[in-house]
């Protein structure tokens, strides 16, 4: 089975959600400077400010299996769109401190939805052989929105906005937001949903339209795979015979965070200011990471149905774990800064073609459909813990010494080899049904 125009519109729809929130969690590096002045704010209360998204995604993406089940994932999509505008727009109003924290958790809470419900939309729409590099397109999104809070970001500092700076640079995203919400009601249903719920003939009408040619068998197999279903829809995730799945999702989670990935994204102008960078420097060369960061998220999509998932897994995160610990040298010895960039590049180059490719896809993959919308939510949730933690904790640790957070995110990666070296499987080309046979966990 190919891709047809109707397919790859869905998946275009589902995936802007990965765009808002790769936007929403990049565009805070360039605020940071001036919410310090504006609000006096100390390390520690930056922190606070960066991280209130994320305990916002926290709640967004430990509840997002609710309405996931229960009206489905594009409907739930729709509501996540609502927060991403809401958020927007009252981050670019903030009368105080409190206000900007408030209308950031919320769009936090859009985040979070999306990042379960939207790979897991694509995964259930998309053909095996097409299903990493179709969830994949998830995960571009996300680079090209952090490349375009960069991008808008140093844009705006050369409109010389003075104190209003900050408020356009967040303000921004409404526009793709609302782009997001009206395109949602132009995409189909989950056909597995559909199934699970029953509607059967509605599963069949998306399969033919979404150019499967051999839909009744194809909807065949998906009943199969959830024909004990109806009778289970409210079954418990937390069984021993799911203990391998949510092992996966949880260290997939933990260890994407852990490679410090998301706390150079949101602490990226104070980074390249700590080497001695400008202000427009700085811009500069974050668009330069951004931009780095797609080429190579781009390149990981056409392999990781080739190569598979484990192996860019283990070559991506031994390059994360060497060039982590060659910028904590740097910082450590303060020498060679001019080669900071290069070496910023590199670290974004070798997680982007790994972690940054295959999370959202091992993630919507390894849960059968019965407990698929709770597991994703525990992996996303696992992941986004680990992201508010580390990047609350970022500038505390980096007012002490610029080196130790590099140096943890290393020895973390060190671990994370191992591991996925020991217990996890490879996925590509094999269906979710067929997954769960592999992985033990069929009725």
């Amino acid at each position: 089975m190919g891709i047809n125009g109707y397919l790859i519109k869905s998946t275009f729809v589902s995936a802007l959600g990965g765009l808002l929130f790769g936007f929403d969690t990049a565009v805070i590096a360039g605020t940071t400077h001036q919410l310090s002045e504006v609000y006096r704010l100390t390390p520690s209360l930056l922190g606070l400010t960066v991280s209130s998204a994320l305990w916002g995604t926290v709640v967004g993406a430990m509840t997002a299996g609710y309405p996931g089940e229960r009206w489905g994932r594009r409907d739930s999509l729709r509501i996540m769109a609502v927060f991403y505008l809401l958020s927007a727009l009252g981050c670019a109003l903030a009368w105080n401190w409190g206000s900007l924290i408030t209308f950031r958790i919320i769009g936090g809470l859009g985040i979070g939805g999306s990042s379960v419900l939207a790979p897991m939309y694509i995964a259930e729409l998309s053909p095996a052989q097409w299903r990493g590099r179709l969830v994949g397109c998830f995960q571009v999104s996300i680079v090209l929105g952090i490349l375009l809070a960069y991008l808008s970001n140093f844009l705006i500092v050369r409109m010389n906005l003075g104190l209003m700076e900050w408020r356009w640079m967040l303000g921004v995203a409404a526009v793709p937001a609302l782009f997001f919400l009206l395109m949602l009601f132009f995409i189909p249903r989950s056909p597995r949903w559909l199934a699970l719920k029953n509607r059967t003939q509605e599963a069949l009408e998306v399969l033919r339209l979404t150019g499967n040619k051999n839909s009744e068998q194809e909807l065949n197999g998906i009943m199969a795979s959830i024909h004990l279903e109806r009778s289970s829809v409210g079954e418990p995730i937390l069984q021993r015979k799911y203990a391998l799945p949510i092992l996966l999702a949880v260290t997939a989670g933990a260890f994407n965070q852990l490679t410090g990935i998301n706390a150079c994204l949101y602490y990226l102008n104070d980074i390249f200011a700590a080497a001695g960078a400008s202000k427009y420097s700085a811009g500069m060369q974050s668009v330069t990471i951004g931009f780095t960061n797609l080429i190579f998220t781009l390149l990981a999509m056409t392999v990781i149905d080739h190569f598979g998932r484990k192996k860019l897994l283990l070559t991506g995160t031994a390059g994360v774990c060497i060039f982590l610990a060659a910028i904590g040298q740097m910082f450590r010895t303060g020498t060679h800064q001019s080669w900071l960039v290069w070496m910023v590049m590199a670290f974004m180059g070798f997680f982007a073609i790994s972690q940054g490719a295959v999370i959202w896809v091992y993630m919507s993959e390894v849960f059968p459909t019965r407990v698929r919308a709770k597991g994703q939510a525990i992996g996303t949730s696992t992941l986004w813990v680990m992201n508010a933690l580390i990047s609350g904790l970022f500038p505390v640790l980096a007012k002490k010494s610029s080196a130790t957070p590099f140096f943890f995110f290393a020895t973390m990666m060190l671990i994370d080899f191992i591991l996925v070296a020991v217990i996890y499987p490879e996925t590509k080309g094999v269906s979710l049904e067929q997954l769960e046979q592999r992985l033990g966990v069929a009725n």
